[in-house]
């Protein structure tokens, strides 16, 4: 069983689908890595070997990945809060922050919608 960044890549997935399973590794940045490891993209999880594996696991820790990586854009988000910047006050009020507009959807970000007492249709 494959196990890089300690997270289980599936089996029966190729190796380039498997790698996206890591936080912070997408399809480009996962071939980058095969290519760099010298693995096969198109082979299967449970078919690489143990020199495989561990080629895979040293290109991998030269990216940031998984928790550092979430650690790394919560303080991006914090310090956008602390300074107030426009993109950190839409953080703090829970509403969309690239510029979507509020007026007919956003509910992801809004949440459920709130009944208004009298409110005429």
């Amino acid at each position: 069983m494959a196990r890089i960044k300690n997270i289980d890549l599936p089996k029966d997935k190729r190796v380039v689908i498997g790698l996206t399973y890591i936080y912070g590794i997408g399809p480009s940045r996962a071939k980058k890595i095969c290519a760099d490891a010298g693995v096969n993209e198109s082979t299967r999880v449970h078919a690489l070997t143990n020199d495989e594996i561990s080629r895979l696991r040293v290109e991998a820790d030269k990216y940031v990945l998984v928790g550092d990586l979430k650690r790394e854009v919560e303080m991006n988000i914090k310090t956008k809060m602390e300074i107030n910047s426009y993109q950190g006050i839409r953080h703090k009020k829970g509403l969309p922050v690239r510029g979507q507009r509020t007026s007919r959807n956003a509910r992801t970000r809004k949440g459920k919608g709130k009944t208004i007492a009298n409110k005429k249709k």
